[in-house]
């Protein structure tokens, strides 16, 4: 028998597709959607009491990553111990490892948050940004040395995917 810590709030279930891959102790509550071809976890919580939590297709979601009522686009990568409060990360952004993200934030399509950036409630991140610091500084990947086409390339070139898919075949 496989252990789920999959828990029902306030009449709402999570959904899972059959494509995606949840690791056996990631704990999810409530209004959960995780959508194709999507991963999360050991040790992630997600929390959709309060307000929804949806993973699109594609999306990564890393080992004890805790995210609150948050609402992430498809291919978007969130790193291991990264926290989301009341957050919308758009497509193909990156949340680096340990980052926390407070209430009210838009992270902007293929934005990069970096590894332990503290992102203060309210922050509109726009689009092609790069956002590091504690607390954070927003410049446009165009201003910066980084190429985000070989990041997103490294991040999205569908390992994490293939990866997830196998951790599926082998512990379902």
């Amino acid at each position: 028998m496989v252990d789920r810590r999959h828990y029902e709030f306030d009449g709402k279930y999570p959904q899972i597709s059959d494509e995606a891959f949840v690791a056996r102790d990631a704990t999810l509550v409530g209004d959960v959607t995780v959508d194709a071809d999507a991963s999360v976890w050991p040790g992630v919580v997600l929390r959709g009491d309060v307000g929804p939590v949806r993973i699109g297709r594609e999306s990564h979601v890393g080992d004890n990553a805790t995210l609150h009522a948050s609402v992430v686009g498809d291919r978007v990568m969130v790193g291991h111990g990264a926290v989301l409060n009341d957050v919308v990360v758009e497509d193909g952004a990156l949340v680096g490892f340990n980052a926390t993200l407070n209430s009210n934030v838009t992270v902007g399509a293929r934005s990069i948050v970096a590894s332990g950036a503290v992102v203060p409630e309210g922050y509109e991140i726009p689009p092609e940004s790069f956002v590091r610091g504690v607390p954070a500084i927003v410049t446009p990947l165009s201003e910066t040395t980084l190429d985000p086409d070989e990041i997103f390339e490294e991040h999205h070139s569908g390992a994490y995917t293939d990866l997830a898919a196998r951790h599926r075949d082998l512990f379902e």
